[in-house]
């Protein structure tokens, strides 16, 4: 008998990819910088069984086997997007959207429109101005929604989510008031006499969002299929979201009915007590590699567009502000040290470099308890791997103590191609230097993730390639302190291993390789070959999650 008859027929293929110029984000051996790609690829169940050259995947061809022309198109891991909102992306399709609104005017016919098309007394809400983009940059009031608007309550998000606009009626509803005192962590702004203009920032706006009725299931369903398919279009096969306990269950029932095309970890809200907390996390294994809970997501303080981000020193444009915090120190760190030694991962959301401060503090204080307690990570080992959000401005003494404490950079980079228009005049040009300092977190060693913050910014992950390798505008005409700059290769390691990693999932996801979850995306261009702008245009071809395609282009 032949050795060839002892050997077993490995099993074969359900669908094999072929004529491919595949990006597998595997490091080759031979070359630190170079990635290995490849021609085929094949795919069993949900997992990549084999890569490599055509010749050698067909041996893994079966009767059934289904046979992908790729058309010598580039392929590469799906985006993991590390931070998004998928819920409120969902509903701002839903509601008012003001996204890129030029005007005040503008701002209000699109109100307006709306109210043509309400119930009497009906709540309108919506989300997505920017007063930064109109020609008087002057936040707007309750007078000036009060014009379109008066028998209806309406409550309006700002872009970034930290501020928002109410009208006389909704304030009325929600008892804010002369008398009204400051809440904690926010702040309404008030005229001369002392009345509330209308824009409540942060917490303050908890008073209003506390009477607007909630959406009922099936609105809240058909919100977030409506962000679902938005993923799949733009070739996110991952994501890390930040929704809320009643969205996490519609996404339950979108499992259980067969029809979630992304796979989600669902972050749990720091705020919330031990026990719903525990309560949450028990509700799903933790090895659901489809839907689970991971981190708790936590506010150190606001957005630098709202101007309540929590700066060392105060605002260049602005210098009686300097942010606002959203908690004091001792008992962040008190909460924090509780959560870590539950076993929680824990990310924190951090934009000024008061934020940053304040985040590095608790997280070397929390990680010291946990490790003299022996306390073991959320996946069992003793990497906690806690996170901060954002982390737009920095000092270099801050990014050496990422590295010092190995806490991962979750950054956002087209965050840049809308900040760089004022991000200078908010900073100044010294702190500047080391916002969105993606190349010093990698040059010092420090875990990057990318995400987009969608619907703060469109969920297209291409936006964030172009502003990571070139921090120029989308015009190209305005150019970011461009020694911040680094790689695609980087890029797309941020937005797949990286992401991966901030996780706890870098074993099942982020490279093509074999064993690896099978997820993919096919784009009708090299986005590691051709100029840059041209990355702004690419369009995704297929999506693929669990080897099952959940979007093909026309």
């Amino acid at each position: 008998m032949s050795l060839a008859q002892d050997q077993p027929t490995p099993p074969r293929a359900d669908t094999i990819f072929l004529h491919g110029n595949i990006y597998t984000g595997v490091a080759v051996a031979s070359s630190f910088h170079a990635i290995q790609r490849v021609e085929a690829m094949a795919i069993r169940s949900d997992r990549i069984q084999d890569v490599g050259k055509e010749s050698e995947i067909l041996k893994l061809k079966g009767p059934e086997t289904q046979i992908i022309n790729l058309d010598n198109h580039f392929v590469m891991p799906g985006f993991n997007d590390a931070h998004l909102h998928l819920a409120h992306a969902g509903f701002q399709r839903l509601t008012v959207n003001l996204v890129g609104a030029k005007s005040l005017t503008e701002f209000r016919d699109r109100i307006r429109a709306r109210v043509e098309t309400a119930e009497p007394g009906e709540w309108i809400v919506g989300s997505g101005w920017d007063h930064t983009l109109w020609p008087v940059k002057e936040l707007p009031s309750r007078w000036d929604i009060d014009e379109v608007s008066q028998n209806h309550p309406v409550f309006l998000q700002r872009v970034d989510g930290h501020i928002a606009v109410a009208n006389t009626r909704a304030l009325q509803l929600a008892s804010v008031t002369l008398a009204s005192k400051e809440p904690a962590g926010g702040k309404i702004d008030r005229d001369s006499s002392g009345q509330s203009t209308g824009i409540l920032r942060e917490t303050a706006r908890e008073a209003v969002t506390g009477v607007i009725p909630k959406p009922s299931h099936d609105k809240r369903r058909q919100a977030i299929e409506a962000a679902l398919r938005d993923l799949a279009q733009w070739g996110v096969t991952s994501a890390q979201d930040n929704s809320s306990w009643e969205d996490f269950q519609i996404y339950e029932e979108i499992q259980r009915d067969g029809k979630l095309t992304s796979r989600i970890t669902e972050w749990l809200a720091f705020n919330d007590s031990l026990d719903t907390l525990q309560a949450h996390r028990s509700a799903r294994p933790q090895s659901d590699n489809v839907l689970r809970t991971g981190m708790l997501k936590g506010f150190m303080d606001g957005s630098l567009g709202s101007k309540t981000a929590a700066l060392l020193e105060p605002y260049a444009d602005d210098p009686i502000n300097s942010g606002l915090p959203q908690y004091e120190q001792a008992q962040l760190t008190q909460m924090t040290k509780e959560r870590v030694g539950a076993g929680f991962q824990v990310g924190f959301h951090a934009i000024g470099d008061k934020g940053v401060q304040m985040a590095l503090r608790t997280f070397d204080e929390a990680q010291k308890e946990a490790r003299e307690k022996k306390i073991k990570a959320a996946n069992g080992g003793n990497d906690y791997r806690l996170r901060i959000e954002h982390a737009q401005v920095t000092t270099p003494l801050q990014i050496a103590k990422f590295k010092e404490l190995k806490v991962i950079a979750s950054t956002q980079p087209n965050h840049l191609l809308t900040d760089m228009n004022w991000a200078l005049d908010r900073l100044g040009p010294k702190r500047a230097a080391h916002s969105y300092a993606w190349a010093e977190f990698l040059k010092r060693g420090v875990p990057l993730a990318f995400g987009t913050d969608y619907p703060v910014e469109p969920v297209t992950p291409f936006r964030g390639l172009y502003a990571a390798v070139t921090r120029r505008s989308e015009d190209d005409k305005r150019e970011y302190f461009p020694e911040q700059k680094i790689s695609m290769e980087q890029a797309i390691a941020a937005y797949t291993t990286g992401s991966a990693f901030a996780e706890f999932s870098e074993k099942e996801k982020g490279t093509l390789a074999p064993g690896m979850l099978a997820d993919f995306v096919v784009l009708d261009r090299d986005v590691t070959s051709v100029p840059p702008l041209k990355v702004l245009g690419t369009r995704v071809l297929r999506t693929v999650v669990g080897g099952k395609t959940v979007y093909e282009a026309n």
